[in-house]
């Protein structure tokens, strides 16, 4: 766990996030997923704050930041990273969201347009996470998600077991190391089960479609996605939103088991996007 860098804004009055703000140059900023820390992303941070300034956050109710009952939502991480740039007077930004981090990306671009963003880079999340239409790039079929949603998200005891299942199962393709595995059970932790629920419904209802297309249209996009549904999503991509460049890459959090992979495809896709 690094905080080197770390620091906190106040987004609202009483709602501070945690982040980590390193280097120089143009910023990037990472946003981890649906409960995930800053901590994440460590390999990026080292590996790209050596030619920019790199700023990782802990969203609303993760990690470091206040967690609150309030804002629970991907409207609202929205504006707090419209917060963010705006505090930290922030232009030319490659924004980097890692699954429901996508979420708060889109939405940002919905509230606010892409004025301030240089590039985009979205970790394996499509825009739509539920349909019932055949060949459709989703997170799931309704009755796994609702049974995510009504039995694990429960209690801590059912994140726990959700979050074990999920990190060696779709997270991660080589076998855990039992400190791995509970450092990243815990990093979930770090978010109450109860507000957990309120993000992945959110999350999971939202329909970003036309502002994926939109968006890559308008600047340089790469998308990354997992090995395990490549074929389904490389297809839906190229139909729904065609502008984006696609890579495929190990699992779900193919950015910290294969760091080194990961960052020589992002640094490319940014050197020829500049």
């Amino acid at each position: 766990m690094s905080s080197k860098g770390g620091k906190y804004i106040e987004v609202t009055p009483g709602i501070e996030l945690f982040i980590q703000d390193i280097g120089t140059g143009d910023p990037i900023i990472f946003i981890p997923g649906f409960t995930f820390t800053t901590e994440v992303f460590d390999k990026q941070v080292a590996y790209f704050s050596k030619e920019n300034r790199v700023i990782v956050i802990d969203p609303r109710s993760h990690g470091r930041s206040t967690v609150t009952p309030y804002g629970n939502d991907y409207v609202t991480h929205g504006e707090d990273l419209a917060s963010v740039v705006q505090t930290l007077n922030l232009k030319n930004v490659t924004l980097v969201g890692w699954s429901f981090g996508c979420f708060t990306i889109w939405e940002y671009i919905k509230q606010h347009g892409i004025t301030d963003i240089k590039s985009l880079v979205l970790i394996d999340m499509p825009p739509k996470s539920l349909s019932v239409n055949e060949g459709d790039w989703v997170e799931g079929d309704l009755d796994e998600i609702a049974a995510i949603y009504n039995t694990y998200l429960r209690s801590p005891e059912g994140q726990r077991e959700f979050f074990t299942d999920y990190s060696t199962q779709v997270m991660v393709q080589r076998e855990l190391q039992a400190d791995e595995l509970n450092w990243l059970v815990d990093q979930s932790l770090k978010t109450p089960y109860y507000i957990a629920g309120n993000l992945f419904a959110s999350g999971m209802f939202a329909d970003y479609r036309e502002i994926a297309t939109s968006a890559s249209q308008s600047v340089p996009t790469l998308t990354i996605v997992a090995e395990h549904w490549a074929e389904t999503a490389a297809s839906y991509i190229k139909s729904v939103y065609p502008g984006t460049k696609i890579e495929v890459l190990g699992g779900h959090m193919m950015f910290w088991e294969y760091g080194d992979k990961f960052n020589g495809i992002v640094d490319q896709f940014l050197k020829k996007s500049t």
